[in-house]
């Protein structure tokens, strides 16, 4: 259901992909699901397809609310507390952005729900069939977990609203006028609240590069002479303030936009008593430790500490296994890259080797990130949201060494500046060229080949090698549309990954050299416009619909960007030396002194201010504050209210006896 202003539109948000019947038979398990579904208050929809035949679900608000209800999800309401749904007082709930009761997160947790909670309440076994085969429904199984089991459900996927996304295509993706301006509340309505915070965040990142991209366009452009000594240091220490505002205030915006969606980080996806961020039925401690809770505190905390440094040694092992093979096997690869370039003469051979580079790396990378995946899986992570922020810290080191390592082989070894810009400038365009056609046109090629395939399979059936078969249903077309995931694999990240590591390291390169070619930061500010556009079009037109994801934040990937903050000020301060000391004397003189001082006052001050900048707004903290207060004296009131019941409910030798059991 999406809908505004109390008016109800059923939208089919769901999709599921069920074999063409051969038979018409009794028992039919595709129309036995099909009723089961109406049952639950879902509206089906069937569509034919050349090879398959497709179930649109849509679910009325309604259906919707009463399984929210039935998953206890807690929902801000207009007190400012946030309570478990109830359909029946559901005017006290705040609504979302565009007006509909529920998000998309809480929408596809419901049809996840509704659909895989028909379960076979009856004692007997339930016999279905398909096409001439049989097949029991055991009681209390799953129905939908039985048909995937069998091979009846192919695939469950979400299915774009045609009139959001067309909404979306004019405000967004195809409004080239409005430059960083994004629709971020109708993006995080239609695609949730991880994917609305990463344009969030690319939109505020590429407003701010305005200042450094016209400082580094003056510092390229205009010949400073002698003033050259003095004008790099004045820019250095301008982009690394920059770079460290930047992300406090980023910050901030991040806590206001999820006080503005009502999104309150510490409640997660199932509700319960939290400890230390996580639910207790998802806490990775052994079965016996919980069922021995408070029995023998002492022996208790001794069985806690020890299992939780057990944790931590496990990941400590893991790091350095990746540590380890990224110095042993991937250092040598980078420097022998490095070398060959170096003594290479011809700018296309370079180009094309470059190239090369890029495509092995790209294959390496993958196969360590399935490497990353198997490790994680033998760690003890509290969440998945732990997991993936443990494979973005894994998978970002192999990319970070990868692509940074022979720009360091050029500064420390050679010290040649005019080679270094002529690599930046390189690693820039070959690099933005080949992740906008990993974008663009690797998923048009999967959409295209898959159709080619089903119309193909389609004639062979048919035995007419003439006439074109057309696609005519939608639910069909983005059947064949592939999937927003992760080149590194789709257990624990989706295509957000690609697009922040594609960020992250942009920003590496731009601020880690930024006294060698300043001019990078307008070449980043110019292709971030792009890469909003592109990524807009990418999600709403080439990709099926993204599943929802519960985080609210860009995680790990704030933790790295603070990483190549102070990486910069260090990277930056050699490039100064290199550039002031181009004899190699390496001696303590006044200015390499005072690029030593000045390095460590950069430190200070990029720790200062995010102590000087409050990480949220006040407004911010206030609302949180008051709603705070607002819970405890409910739930104190109501507490004191069920004191006073069950005091009164006692007769009179009861309260007598209760109250000389409490003298003593």
């Amino acid at each position: 259901m999406n809908g505004s202003d109390g008016e109800e539109r059923v939208v089919h948000e769901v999709a599921m992909v069920v074999p063409k019947r051969v038979l018409e038979e009794e028992g039919d398990c595709v129309e036995f699901l099909v009723s089961e579904l109406k049952k639950r208050g879902m509206v089906v929809d069937r569509v034919v397809g050349l090879a398959d035949e497709f179930l649109k679900v849509a679910a009325p608000l309604e259906t919707l609310g009463n399984a929210a209800e039935e998953l206890h999800i807690r929902k801000p309401t207009r007190l400012g507390i946030d309570l478990p749904f109830e359909m029946q007082g559901s005017e006290a709930f705040i609504r979302q952005p565009d007006g509909s009761l529920f998000s998309w997160f809480e929408r596809f947790r419901c049809y996840q729900h509704l659909i895989y909670g028909i379960v076979n309440c009856s004692r007997y076994d339930v016999t279905l069939k398909l096409d001439g085969r049989e097949f029991c429904w055991v009681a209390g199984e799953s129905l939908l977990r039985r048909l995937e089991s069998e091979g009846v459900i192919k695939q469950m996927f979400p299915l774009h609203d045609e009139f959001k996304r067309k909404e979306l295509l004019q405000t967004w993706a195809l409004n080239w006028w409005n430059f960083t301006n994004q629709p971020i509340d109708q993006i995080y309505s239609y695609f949730g609240a991880k994917i609305g915070v990463y344009f969030s965040f690319l939109g505020m990142y590429t407003q701010w590069l305005i200042f450094p991209a016209l400082l580094g366009f003056i510092m390229q452009m205009v010949d400073f002479g002698s003033l050259q000594f003095l004008a790099l240091p004045i820019f250095f220490v301008s982009t690394i303030l920059w770079a460290a505002l930047f992300l406090q205030f980023w910050k901030r915006k991040n806590a206001a936009l999820l006080a503005r969606w009502q999104i309150n980080c510490l409640v997660g996806p199932s509700q319960g008593y939290r400890f230390l961020g996580m639910e207790w039925s998802s806490l990775p401690f052994p079965k016996e430790l919980i069922k021995n809770l408070g029995n023998e505190r002492s022996k208790e905390k001794e069985a806690y500490q020890r299992y939780e440094w057990f944790a931590y040694r496990k990941r400590f092992r893991n790091d350095v296994l990746v540590i380890m093979s990224i110095i042993c096997l991937q250092l040598p690869f980078e420097l022998a890259y490095a070398h060959i370039f170096e003594i290479i003469t011809s700018d296309i051979i370079k180009y094309v080797l470059t190239a090369i580079y890029l495509l092995i790396i790209q294959y390496l990378t993958r196969l360590g990130g399935k490497v990353s995946v198997k490790l994680i899986n033998r760690e003890i992570n509290e969440s998945v949201e732990y997991r993936a922020n443990s494979l973005i810290y894994k998978v970002f080191g192999l990319y970070f060494m990868q692509t940074y390592i022979g720009i360091f082989y050029h500064v420390l070894l050679h010290r040649n500046f005019m080679t270094l810009r002529q690599v930046l400038i390189q690693r820039l365009i070959i690099s933005q060229v080949f992740w906008t056609l990993m974008d663009g046109s690797l998923p048009y090629l999967k959409y295209s080949y898959r159709k080619y395939r089903a119309r193909t399979k389609k004639k062979m059936e048919d035995g007419s090698s003439t006439g074109k078969i057309q696609i005519a249903s939608r639910v069909e077309k983005e059947y064949f549309k592939p999937t927003y995931s992760a080149s590194i694999g789709v257990e624990l990240e989706d295509g957000l990954f690609d697009d922040s590591l594609e960020l992250a390291l942009q920003f590496g390169m731009i601020m880690m050299f930024a006294c060698a070619f300043p001019l990078a930061f307008a070449l980043a500010a110019v292709s971030n416009v792009m890469e909003i556009r592109t990524n807009a079009l990418k999600l709403l037109v080439t990709l099926r619909r993204p599943l929802p994801r519960a985080a609210a934040t860009i995680g790990a990937w704030l933790n790295i960007w603070q990483f190549l903050v102070v990486m910069s000020i260090c990277t930056n301060s050699v490039l100064l030396v290199c550039l002031y000391d181009q004899e190699g004397k390496w001696k303590i003189e006044p200015g390499l002194a005072a690029i030593l001082i000045m390095e460590h006052v950069l430190l200070l001050l990029k720790f200062g201010l995010s102590r000087l900048v409050p990480e949220e707004p006040a407004w911010v903290r206030a609302s949180r504050v008051k709603n705070v207060t607002q819970a405890q004296d409910m739930y104190c009131k109501q507490l004191l209210r069920s004191i006073s019941g069950e005091l009164a409910s006692l007769t009179k030798p009861e309260q007598e006896q209760q109250q000389d059991s409490e003298r003593l």
